[in-house]
């Protein structure tokens, strides 16, 4: 029976780096034998994060989300899935806020607050956790790390990639600024010759997790 992999991009722009990523992590896995299922976060109908109602704490709820809106048929998924690739850009020194929505329901709802066993979750999954930054490589690893511990405790054992440096458009010309902080050429050198590279990490990524799954 093939494994079933849920894919979720947690990135606003199709075709940019991070759904780029994400599709060559899905590249992978499904040449590795998965099917993949993928989702794409800004395009779900409307959802929040966690609102603290405390429904997945009852016995009958234990490691269920009760709360019913677009995230839910995301959280089924990986609930029934036997492995996750998430990607996110970073957004403002974080990932992005439906990044964090989901991860908030994700993580909660298997949290027990009891010391003897924190975690209700009974189907552990490998993880690959993707991330997207215009900052340089290594700007972000204590906060890439954090989400890292994370989901090693609550959804499974997880692998991290980060992409830093990247390129936020296709032409910065036509900007009605000039954005000094960056420089556009060496942008789109390292797009062209560093992101190919990135990507077939991203591929070999896919294939490893479809074969933990």
């Amino acid at each position: 029976m093939n494994k079933k992999i849920i894919a979720v991009n947690a990135g606003p722009r199709k075709g940019w780096n991070t759904d780029t990523l994400i599709n060559e992590a899905i590249k992978g896995a499904i040449s590795a034998g998965a099917n993949v299922e993928k989702f794409d976060l800004f395009r779900l109908e409307k959802y929040t994060g966690c609102i603290s109602c405390f429904g997945c704490k009852r016995e009958k709820n234990k490691g269920h989300c009760i709360c019913r809106d677009g995230l839910t048929p995301v959280l089924d998924a990986i609930r029934g899935a036997d492995g996750l690739i998430i990607g996110s850009p970073n957004y403002l020194g974080e990932l992005t806020a439906s990044f964090r929505a989901l991860y908030e329901r994700l993580i909660f709802q298997n949290l027990t607050y009891n010391m003897e066993n924190v975690c209700c979750n009974q189907n552990m999954i490998p993880v690959l956790l993707l991330m997207t930054s215009n900052s340089p490589d290594g700007s972000y690893d204590s906060l890439i790390q954090s989400y890292q511990q994370t989901l090693n405790r609550f959804v499974g054992p997880a692998e991290t990639f980060v992409s830093g440096d990247t390129l936020q458009l296709k032409d910065y010309s036509k900007l009605d600024w000039e954005w000094s902080m960056f420089n556009p050429e060496a942008k789109k050198q390292r797009h062209e010759e560093v992101f190919p590279k990135e990507c077939q990490k991203a591929f070999d990524m896919g294939i490893a997790l479809a074969k933990r799954s």
